[in-house]
């Protein structure tokens, strides 16, 4: 009876010695825009490529000035945003190496049904920011520096208006955050499709204008300069830049709906 325990204990160790090891999951860190996070979209792509890849990616979603901050500083491994301007200056400085269009959305403005500025229907975007300001009417913006807060600045820049006063509130919040601070307030901003889409039902608000070419709006995945952070998981993220350029993932973000609606456009080469 001895003698075949221990055959049957030695038999479990010399079994065990062939198990494959198991490998530790990696961690990917991601800074990205509020509107891949709040419209749903990163939630539902992620957990397809972390599966392949044994991988768990870490999020924070931010304004993409603050996404940019955080990758410049090797504090995360990829960022995912759109505002070109500041990604062009983000690589011209050396920060990040192998930038790749993802894919694009647009701007809206949207705006309480009652309208006060009667813009509604516009698909000029200058013309109606101006009537906004004439009418002095409330308007929510970002404030934080995001790709969102880069083009509205840049659309009040252009018609030579210098946006103040109470009825212009600077929030320094999130895109979900200003629609609903906007909903609540009776207020246009200037949104994303995709992030309005999911708060639509919550803050009321409709859309007031759209289709202006200059509410284009692409966004570009960026991995951090391995050469400046030692630290940086380069391996990882590159798996992510590839995947979600890669037919698989470019469908997926085709794919994927907000009510129904499809709210981003795959536009990786």
């Amino acid at each position: 009876m001895l003698r075949r325990s221990v055959f049957r204990l030695a038999a479990v160790v010399l079994a065990s010695a062939f198990v494959a090891p198991v490998f530790a999951q990696q961690i990917i860190k991601l800074s990205t825009t509020t509107s891949t996070d709040n419209s749903g979209l990163l939630p539902y792509l992620l957990p397809a490529f972390e599966a392949k890849t044994n991988s768990k990616v870490h999020v924070i979603a931010v304004g993409t000035g603050k996404a940019l901050e955080l990758a410049k500083n090797g504090d995360v491994d990829v960022t995912l945003v759109h505002a070109r301007s500041l990604e062009d200056k983000f690589m011209a400085e050396g920060h990040g190496v192998n930038r790749r269009d993802v894919m694009y959305n647009d701007f809206i403005i949207v705006g309480p049904t009652s309208d006060p500025a009667g813009i509604k229907g516009s698909h000029d975007v200058l013309a109606a920011m101006k009537k906004i300001a004439d009418a002095k009417a409330k308007f929510i913006s970002r404030g934080d520096n995001s790709g969102t807060d880069v083009m509205e600045k840049s659309y009040w820049k252009d018609i030579n208006v210098k946006p103040e006063g109470s009825n212009y509130v600077s929030a320094g919040l999130g895109m979900g955050e200003v629609l609903t601070m906007a909903g609540e307030l009776q207020g246009y901003t200037l949104t994303d499709r995709a992030t309005y889409g999911a708060y639509r039902a919550k803050t009321g608000l409709a859309i007031m204008v759209e289709g202006d070419k200059k509410m284009f709006n692409p966004y570009g995945i960026i991995a951090v300069n391995p050469a400046k952070y030692k630290d940086i998981n380069y391996k990882g993220a590159m798996q992510l830049v590839d995947w979600i350029t890669s037919p698989e993932g470019q469908k997926k973000i085709g794919e994927y709906r907000v009510n129904g609606e499809q709210v981003f456009f795959p536009s990786a080469k």
